[in-house]
């Protein structure tokens, strides 16, 4: 079977071989990948997996089970989106089958292939790490992205109200759009979000730009996690606002988390999120498909930072 590779910034397709299942493994046909930032980097040498992980791109798909092995709950035929530490950008893919989600019938491959990712990781760092309780005021950054509109349907559903940082104004009326309360742009700065907090909890994949304004907006005893670092890895800090805050500050990443952390995370959104999207409660945002044979348009579309939602590679059927 075939798989996505970057060589030398250039992405590649080339002949994988198909693994052996083992007990506990599905093997799915992927009918859709979605794109993430981490692709970008890791597409420009920046982000290699994690040991022991194939080098092929994506972070999450969706297909139909074409194999189970022993001890698994799924059948062939199934329809199933996962969360994975590499190999989505594939023919086919095989998966822990603790890490599979059922996809209501309701919702199109392109939608099913925007879900892992972005909804596992918005959910854990605002709502299990964050630990956000209904009626508190959430922050998230890059509010347009992928994780971003995640965030934001997951505040709206579970009773936070939010704010968005964003590039522009048409993606300031999207996020208003999903549910957000409103926003900032982020050439103005944060700190024109200062009337609408203090808040509780900052979603934060920008990193060194953003955090001497945090020890400002943050309310006491609020809640910064720490998601990425597209605005610089190096901050100056006043920890006496964290000290007199009780500040806690979380770094948080999802990919190289263990098998048995994931599983127990999906079982968690299988409960509680999926029948949201079955009842259309919550609707995976897809900017834009290409074929997976345009698979180089869609990564420089993801670069063009214009795109509000998520980037999908689409099998052609």
């Amino acid at each position: 079977m075939r798989g996505l590779q970057a060589e030398g910034g250039a992405l590649v397709w080339q002949q994988q071989t198909s693994e052996k299942l083992v007990p506990g493994q599905v093997r799915v046909k992927v009918m859709a990948a979605g794109l993430n930032r981490a692709d970008l980097l890791q597409k420009a040498g920046m982000y290699p997996p994690p040991a022991g992980v194939t080098s092929v791109l994506g972070l999450e798909c969706a297909g139909e089970v074409i194999e189970v092995a022993e001890g698994t709950r799924w059948q062939v035929g199934d329809r199933v989106c996962a969360l994975l530490a590499g190999g989505g950008m594939a023919e086919e893919v095989v998966v822990d089958e603790r890490h599979l989600l059922s996809v209501p019938p309701n919702l199109s491959w392109a939608e099913a292939g925007a879900i892992p990712e972005v909804f596992s990781t918005a959910w854990l760092n605002i709502f299990e790490l964050a630990n956000a309780r209904p009626g508190e005021k959430v922050l998230i950054h890059a509010g347009a992205s992928g994780v971003g509109t995640a965030a934001i349907q997951l505040c709206k559903a579970q009773g936070n109200p939010c704010w968005v940082t964003v590039g522009s104004q048409d993606k300031l009326d999207a996020c208003v759009a999903l549910g957000a309360e409103g926003g900032a742009l982020r050439q103005g700065g944060i700190a024109a979000l200062q009337s609408e907090g203090p808040f509780d909890v900052v979603l934060d994949p920008v990193g060194a730009n953003y955090a001497a304004d945090h020890l400002d907006l943050l309310a006491v005893d609020g809640r910064w996690v720490l998601i990425g670092l597209m605005g610089g890895r190096e901050a100056k800090l006043d920890l006496a606002k964290m000290l007199v805050k009780r500040t806690r500050l979380i770094g948080s990443t999802l990919r190289t988390r263990d098998a048995d952390f994931k599983a127990t995370l999906l079982a968690d959104m299988e409960q509680r999120l999926m029948p949201l999207f079955a009842k259309g409660e919550l609707k995976p945002l897809v900017a834009k498909t290409f074929s997976f044979e345009d698979a180089s348009a869609a990564f420089d579309e993801l670069a063009s930072d214009q795109v509000i939602g998520k980037v999908i590679l689409l099998r052609e059927v």
